[in-house]
C-alpha cells in the first residue's frame, strides 16, 4: 500500500516548468543496451559508467557475446565502476536468463505489456530493481511513461516532501508515475534528467545551495532555511 502524497498534479507540471527545458538524446539505446548501461551505473559517476559501457561494446560485439562471457572477465572490463564484481555477476546472469526465456535480446514485447507487468518482468532478473527496470523502459527506444528515480532524484523528492524520508526508489517512482497519467515517456525522462541535474549540482546531499534552486519557492527545506520564495 502506497502512503499518501503531498502533491497534486498541477504541482509537478509547475515544477517541470520551473526546472526549464531539457535536451533529450536524439537517438536512444535499444532496451537491452539501456538495461546493460543502467545495470552498471549505480553509485557511479555518469562519465565513468558511460566509459565502462563503451568498453563493453568494444569488447563484446553483441548482447549474446556479453552473455557468454565470464563474469570475472566482464568485471575487469568495467573495473572503474563501483561494485564491479557484483555488477558483472548480475549482468551476465540476467542476460543469460533473458536468452533462455526469450530466445534473444529484442525485448520489444515490453512495449506492449501493461506497465506494471513489464516492470515486474524486468525485476525478476538478477540485479534488476526498480531504477534499472524503469530506465530500461523509459530511457530506451521503448520510451514508456514511467519515472526513473535514482539517488539524486529521490533526495530532491524527499526535500520537496513529495515522499517521506523512508521511501525507497520503487515507491517514489510509483508515486510520480501514478500522479501524471497524461505524461508521455519524454515528459518523465525530461523530469528525471532535470531533477537528477538539480540533485547533482544544487540540491546536494551535504550542502544544498537553496538560493540557486529554481524550486526554492515551493520547497519546504528552502523555506526553513530562510530562502526567499521564488516561482510560487
Amino acid at each position: 500500500m502506497q502512503e499518501s502524497f503531498s502533491f497534486s498534479r498541477p504541482d509537478l507540471d509547475r515544477w517541470r516548468e520551473l526546472l526549464g527545458p531539457v535536451a533529450l538524446p536524439a537517438q536512444r539505446r535499444t532496451a537491452i543496451g539501456q538495461l546493460v548501461k543502467s545495470s552498471i551505473s549505480a553509485r557511479t559517476r555518469d562519465a565513468v559508467s558511460l566509459s565502462a559501457y563503451r568498453a563493453l561494446g568494444r569488447r563484446y560485439p553483441s548482447a549474446a557475446a556479453l552473455a557468454q562471457a565470464g563474469a570475472g572477465e566482464v568485471a575487469r572490463v568495467i573495473a572503474a565502476v563501483t561494485f564491479a564484481d557484483a555488477k558483472a555477476t548480475h549482468l551476465v546472469a540476467a542476460l543469460r536468463q533473458i536468452a533462455r526465456e526469450d530466445g534473444g535480446f529484442d525485448l520489444s514485447h515490453l512495449a506492449h505489456r501493461p506497465l506494471g507487468e513489464a516492470l515486474a518482468w524486468l525485476e525478476r532478473l538478477p540485479g534488476v530493481a526498480r531504477k534499472v527496470a524503469a530506465s530500461t523502459l523509459n530511457a530506451s527506444r521503448l520510451g514508456r511513461p514511467v519515472m526513473i528515480v535514482d539517488t539524486h532524484v529521490l533526495r530532491v523528492l524527499q526535500r520537496l516532501e513529495v515522499v517521506g524520508a523512508s521511501v525507497n526508489y520503487r515507491i517514489a517512482s510509483e508515486a510520480v508515475t501514478g500522479a501524471m497519467p497524461a505524461w508521455r515517456g519524454d515528459d518523465f525522462l525530461g523530469f528525471h534528467v532535470a531533477l537528477k541535474r538539480l540533485g547533482q549540482e544544487v540540491c546536494r546531499w551535504d550542502a544544498p545551495v537553496c538560493e540557486m534552486c529554481p524550486l526554492a519557492g515551493v520547497c519546504p527545506g528552502a523555506a526553513m532555511a530562510g530562502v526567499a520564495r521564488r516561482g510560487s
